[in-house]
């Protein structure tokens, strides 16, 4: 990978209104030397920035919270501040694989505050890196890819683009409409197998397989960027996040609940206990999203789950 990612750097070019990418480093027409110097510097940057990933892991495995927090943000940094400190508390630390086999994704020259990642192995996954008070940090990933790899190729979804910038921009809000609507109403559909249908499904049939406890939901967006790429086939990769709040109460009389849907590592890392009659647990779900066409379907090609809070209360 190493030496990949050198020639890689050394014999990138760009094409005009094109993101860079690591897999195409052929000369463009019409690109110039300074052109190239700049893609290249950020190629390499951002290949620096992946090689934290190594460094994020070895934070985690030595419970070291200020520096997953330093090597992170936005949903990443979420799902490791109160879950990193609860894993001094006896809490498993989330188990992290090795990557390789990079394909690096950045916007055009002049955006330079995030990139995306595909890791070939040893599984497919999604990174989104983002860039903070002048650093480089993970904002989302892994994100698994399910299913069939569609590699974007020209770059990032312009903001001010009419028609596949605004269907991007509304890919969160639509999932949440679907998530939020257990009759149907919104319209918005998934095809089958979709990962969000199975999520739906929990969403609908946990709160009366907690009886005789009470539960209820909540689904939110997690405010912060929603990074899209343009695909070869038309459409879009759109990266985003949504948030879960999971409210649990023991039945009038009781002094702990009957059937808590976290198990007790989870409750004794985040709270010190093992036994509670309340509780509520907030969840980041990331996904990776295809617009497929001309944007009436979604795919959802790729989603991860974890368990940022946890407070008995």
């Amino acid at each position: 990978m190493r030496r990949r990612l050198l020639a890689l750097i050394l014999g990138l070019s760009m094409a005009t209104g094109c993101g860079a990418r690591s897999g195409t480093p052929d000369t463009a027409p019409g690109t110039g030397p300074s052109r190239e110097a700049s893609a290249g510097v950020r190629l390499a940057e951002a290949s620096k920035a992946f090689a934290q990933l190594r460094r994020l892991d070895d934070a985690w495995r030595d419970r070291d919270c200020a520096t997953v927090e330093r090597l992170t943000t936005w949903a990443e940094r979420a799902l490791g501040g109160r879950a990193c400190e609860a894993t001094r508390n006896g809490r498993p630390a989330p188990a992290r694989k090795s990557y390789d086999d990079v394909e690096l994704y950045l916007p055009g020259v002049d955006e330079e505050s995030w990139f995306v990642a595909l890791a070939r192995e040893p599984d497919p996954a999604y990174f989104l890196f983002l860039r903070e008070d002048g650093e480089w940090r993970l904002g989302a990933g892994p994100i698994p890819i399910q299913g069939e790899i569609h590699e974007p190729a020209d770059g990032a979804v312009p903001a001010d683009d009419p028609d596949t910038g605004v269907r991007a921009r509304l890919v969160p809000q639509r999932y949440l409409a679907y998530l939020t609507d257990p009759v149907g109403v919104s319209g918005v559909t998934f095809p089958r197998g979709d990962p969000v249908r199975a999520l739906f499904d929990e969403l609908v049939r946990r709160p009366p397989n907690a009886r005789p406890d009470r539960l209820t939901a909540d689904v939110r967006l997690l405010v912060g960027p929603r990074h899209a790429l343009l695909l070869p086939t038309g459409g879009a990769l759109v990266i985003h996040a949504l948030e879960i709040e999971y409210r649990q109460r023991a039945r009038q009389g009781r002094a702990a609940l009957a059937r808590p849907i976290y198990g007790r590592a989870d409750l004794r890392g985040f709270t010190g206990r093992t036994r509670t009659a309340k509780l509520t647990g907030t969840e980041i779900v990331l996904v990776a999203t295809e617009i497929v066409g001309n944007g009436s379907k979604l795919v959802t090609t790729g989603m991860r789950r974890g368990l940022a809070t946890l407070t008995a209360d």
